[in-house]
């Protein structure tokens, strides 16, 4: 008899633990599983990717009426008669402009939320959390199963959650997942007591997949232009994937004289930011915000060097796919950085500032041995990690 298996997940946006999620559904055995995915809003990039053997469950009406506007979702709770969320729809909305830290705001409003979200009475031998925060909360608090997972895709210790909030939740969970070791030792600073439910399941990156999406052409009227040095970034935009950074150090490059395309394939919140500062440093030329992209293979493919400029991360899925193209990369020293690269080795590590990073670019950039070197090390490598869903399997 097949196990009954929740994911839940609040869209498909374009991001490392949406991609990471598809690549695990296409993976599971069917056979065994029967898979149901809850998304909170039933959109994002990579909505057309989920396999045709996963039920899609749609969040209600009185859900979606939730993240419309303060006055609409008033007005549609009262013709309802629905007190309670109007309340809540309130004190959300206050919540919201009184926290000025994202993943606080998302954590103290949860409960604010709660009731908006009318789910089945099913109940399934595994529910899991794919993502921190909500799909969480969701999970414990508004599903019946008989073993919980959630899911932490980020480095705890830099996310900006308070774990004297999540630490009710993560009591309740059969076993807290996260992408490596790094980001597991940052949870068990945090939670002590609950050392034992922590496991590490890296992200599913299919070397196949891959190369046959980066075979196929642009999907976008950019051109890689010969006698420009091509660099790609597949970045949010948003203050931890360090845009800004790689603003200021295409800056710092093109003031040396080189000749420089940097494309970013990413969408976020600091988009408007991010334009002025390309603007004040004249680069409009140099630096290109390109949005979501479906396939960003190609663009990694026929790009000269890949470029992580992050913050933080809690293990990137770039650049693992930019390993597998066989890409020249640098990346800043944040904390999980070496589990992927090896400086000197496969890729160069820098300092997170723009004048280290714009160092070992240029070092690329003129030694053409020392990338050819990098190639060849990251072509003997073995970088599938299909084999990671067998640990999932274990666990449930």
């Amino acid at each position: 008899m097949k196990k009954n298996i929740l994911f839940v997940m609040p869209s498909l946006s374009a991001g490392g633990a949406e991609k990471s999620l598809i690549n695990l559904l296409t993976l599971i055995d069917y056979k065994k599983y029967k898979v149901d995915l809850y998304l909170f809003n039933n959109s994002g990039l990579f909505i057309n990717s989920i396999p045709s053997e996963v039920n899609v469950i749609e969040s209600s009406e009185c859900r979606k009426v939730f993240s419309t506007q303060l006055f609409k979702s008033i007005l549609y709770y009262m013709k309802k008669g629905q007190v309670r969320l109007v309340f809540n729809r309130i004190i959300f909305s206050f919540k919201n402009r009184l926290i000025s830290t994202i993943a606080l705001s998302e954590q103290y409003t949860w409960k604010n939320q709660r009731l908006s979200f009318n789910f089945t009475d099913k109940n399934y031998d595994i529910a899991i959390g794919y993502l921190e925060k909500t799909s969480i909360y969701f999970v414990v608090d508004n599903v019946r199963a008989n073993k919980r997972i959630g899911w932490i895709h980020t480095d705890y210790s830099n996310s900006g959650m308070n774990p004297k909030f999540d630490y009710p939740y993560f009591e309740l969970l059969d076993e807290i997942v996260t992408v490596s070791e790094e980001c597991a030792n940052a949870l068990e600073e945090k939670f002590i007591t609950l050392k034992e439910k922590i496991k590490v399941i890296q992200n599913i990156v299919s070397p196949g997949a891959i190369k046959e999406l980066a075979a196929k052409d642009l999907e976008s009227e950019i051109v890689f232009e010969e006698g420009k040095i091509n660099i790609v970034s597949v970045a949010r935009l948003s203050m931890e994937k360090g845009v800004d950074i790689a603003i200021n150090t295409c800056k710092i490059l093109t003031e040396k004289g080189f000749n420089i395309n940097w494309f970013v394939l990413g969408e976020g919140k600091e988009r408007k930011r991010l334009e002025s500062l390309i603007n004040i440093h004249g680069l409009t030329d140099n630096f290109k915000l390109l949005g979501t992209v479906e396939n960003p293979y190609p663009f990694i493919r026929n790009a000269d060097i890949y470029v992580q400029p992050s913050r933080y991360e809690g293990k990137s899925i770039a650049i693992d796919e930019a390993k597998i193209l066989l890409k020249p990369i640098v990346v800043t020293n944040f904390v999980t950085a070496t589990e992927q690269i090896k400086s000197g080795v496969n890729g160069l590590i820098s300092e997170m500032n723009p004048e280290g990073l714009s160092r070992k670019i240029e070092i690329l950039i003129k030694n053409e041995n020392y990338r050819n070197r990098l190639i060849s090390n990251l072509s003997k490598e073995k970088l599938g990690t299909e084999a990671e869903i067998q640990k999932l399997y274990k666990l449930m």
